[in-house]
């Protein structure tokens, strides 16, 4: 579990590098550049979900360590 999500936050990551090349800064809402955005920000968010997941499983841990 722990490299898979290695693997995807790497992936979301490389994704968010590739999209900020392709905003245009003159005019980032128009075409291209929103699709970019979009892809910007749902990496964004399957990164917060991933760390979501893993605090999760850390807190699973600790009340089962505790019982």
């Amino acid at each position: 579990m722990k490299i898979l999500n290695i693997i995807l936050t790497i992936i979301a990551l490389a994704l968010i590098g590739y999209n900020i090349t392709q905003i245009n800064f003159d005019n980032p809402f128009n075409g291209d550049s929103l699709i970019a955005l979009i892809t910007i920000l749902a990496a964004l968010c399957a990164i917060l979900l991933l760390r979501i997941l893993v605090v999760s499983k850390k807190i699973e841990k600790s009340i089962k360590s505790k019982k």
